[in-house]
């Protein structure tokens, strides 16, 4: 439950148009629900502002879909990471307004009705291999009401492409950047920016990339000074990270 719609139920009990005891049954699910195989955190929100999100890959359909029931019941905007095509039709089969991506292999439900955008995310991939990493940043980011600017296949090998979109960086509170095979290219636009950029390995590449190891390693040596490194092939976390950043800048 989010910090807003406590404040809305306390002001329902207050105005009484809700009973203390009607409240405190949408209360009762606070902090946490167990489900037996997962304990859904519905405190997420009030402490770290955005809720739990589900990382589908290891769950069986049915366990993502009784998680996703149980966080779409306390009506937030509800994001599934990492999710094969049998999960997704298991939960649009219960939630018909839901919306699978398959290349990024998210599903995502959204319940608010603020259509307020907080912040400014861009989103760049080197190449179109990057494709699917860059896309689980950029919906996260936007279930999250954050605008963002998806800029892609601007890769190193050949830098009028970045150049040719550097304008549209200037506006950005913050920068997440996918890239494989040597990880070059957060290098190259944290010099362009003053903002922070957050470098997202991808694991593609030949032999030697060893799996986005040789980008990974690439990032966390690069020589400009605003740019931190997630996890391989870790979008979520890059937007997840970014999203706090955008919000940050935009109050």
């Amino acid at each position: 439950m989010t910090r807003n719609a406590i404040l809305q139920l306390l002001a329902e009990v207050e105005r009484g148009t809700l009973s203390p005891e009607a409240a405190s049954a949408r209360l009762a699910s606070l902090p946490f629900e167990d489900l037996g195989h997962t304990r859904v955190d519905h405190h997420r929100s009030l402490r770290s502002g955005l809720p739990e999100v589900i990382y589908a890959a290891g769950k069986t359909p049915h366990q993502v879909v009784e998680i996703f029931t149980a966080l779409a019941a306390d009506g937030v905007d509800v994001l599934a990471t990492r999710a094969d095509a049998a999960t997704a039709d298991a939960v649009i089969a219960n939630f018909p307004s839901a919306n699978y991506n398959h290349a990024a292999r998210t599903l995502t439900l959204k319940q608010s009705s603020s259509l307020e955008l907080r912040g400014h995310i861009a989103v760049l991939c080197a190449g179109t291999s990057d494709l699917s990493v860059a896309e689980e940043a950029a919906i996260t980011a936007e279930t999250f009401h954050t605008r963002v600017t998806r800029l892609y296949d601007v890769g190193v090998a050949g830098l009028h492409r970045l150049l040719a979109v550097r304008e549209q960086l200037s506006s950005a509170n913050a920068i997440i950047v996918c890239a494989g095979m040597e990880g070059a290219l957060p290098s190259v636009v944290g010099g362009l920016v003053g903002v922070p950029v957050i470098a997202v390995p991808t694991s593609v590449g030949y032999g030697a990339s060893f799996g986005g190891t040789s980008a990974l390693l690439g990032m966390l040596n690069s020589c400009s000074p605003n740019v931190t490194v997630v996890n391989i092939d870790n979008g979520f976390g890059a937007a997840y990270t970014a999203v706090l950043i955008a919000r940050a800048a935009a109050v």
